[in-house]
């Protein structure tokens, strides 16, 4: 996000006085050995300043996207147990984390003042399916290299930004599993928390997370597409005086939406709105005054959209769900 500090002293103080938020996911009350998968149809789940989306099929009961889960089996690869990390719990002995399925790419959305800031980073580690699977292979996915063990497999997750509208070519790569290397001693599948730092990326409005592996087949990947994240760590914008500045406070209503949604500032306050779709391209943008501004998304397609508020000096994100 661009700011303008009318002196030097005011870009140092504010610097040193930028907030962080992390994203742990113990927001989230849940029984003993349970998950949600979205049969509740909210569309995604939120916690810290980031917004996780799923897609659940109630004729299929099954999802894509992200899962919340406290499960802790680390033995059973099949699919009963896909929402356990195989690590049994979360980051630092917590209870609750998130899980992915991303044969599709996913999308994680930044909310809040974390919008148009550096993302820290992630923890990051197998689950249990994906791990036992990568590890010993099944009727669908090979071991990972092979049954001599030396074949160059990999599965690696890609992280990418979308800022302002446009993917960025810049990208943070990490290995789930690698057999790349001629030394065998150097492969390695990934079975514990591991820190992904993605500072490197700048500034960000949401991130794409895309998996390949070198096991595929005709219909796509073979290895399971699977991995849990925790301490999701977002950067909550640039503070330019000892004095916060808050970030605009805005209503969208109705959320869920099929035709009209109506978007409402604080009394006093002006600005625009931007909406944004899943791949991060600008949709529509509109001026926006203190009463309800009636914004038409009947010709959107069903699915997930970030709906960003400018006023002078701030912005502020909130998720949309179009049915």
């Amino acid at each position: 996000m661009t700011r303008i500090f009318t002196c030097l002293f005011s870009f140092l103080l504010a610097g040193a006085l930028g907030a962080q938020t992390t994203a742990d996911f113990e927001n989230f009350t849940l029984d003993p050995e349970t998950f949600l998968n979205g049969s509740d149809g909210n569309g995604g789940f939120s916690a810290g300043n980031v917004f996780l989306p799923n897609n659940y099929n109630p004729e299929f009961n099954s999802w894509t996207g992200f899962a919340i889960s406290n499960t802790t089996d680390v033995t059973d690869p099949s699919f009963d147990n896909q929402y356990s990390a195989i690590t049994g719990e979360g980051f630092d002995g917590s209870s609750t984390y998130a899980v992915a399925f991303a044969f599709d790419p996913q999308v994680v959305y930044l909310e809040n003042e974390a919008v148009g800031e550096a993302v820290n980073g992630f923890y990051i580690t197998n689950s249990t399916v994906g791990h036992i699977i990568l590890r010993e292979g099944n009727s669908i996915a090979k071991k990972m290299g092979g049954a001599s063990g030396t074949d160059p497999d990999f599965f690696l997750l890609t992280i990418q930004k979308f800022f302002q509208g446009s993917l960025s070519t810049e990208k943070v790569e990490f290995y789930l599993a690698d057999y790349r290397s001629s030394d065998s001693s150097e492969d390695y599948i990934i079975d514990e928390w591991t820190f992904v730092d993605l500072s490197s990326l700048g500034p960000v409005d949401s991130l794409l997370f895309s998996l390949t592996s070198s096991d595929n087949g005709n219909y796509g990947m073979n290895t399971p597409a699977y991995f849990c994240v925790d301490n999701f760590t977002t950067s909550d914008g640039v503070i330019a005086s000892t004095t916060a500045v808050t970030a605009p406070t805005f209503s969208v209503q109705p959320n869920p939406t099929t035709d009209w949604v109506n978007v409402q500032l604080e009394a006093g306050q002006s600005g625009w709105c931007n909406i944004y779709n899943a791949q991060g391209q600008l949709l529509l943008r509109r001026q926006l005054w203190d009463d309800n501004t009636a914004i038409e998304v009947q010709h959107f397609q069903s699915g997930h959209y970030l709906i960003e508020v400018e006023t002078e000096a701030q912005r502020s994100a909130r998720w949309l769900v179009k049915q």
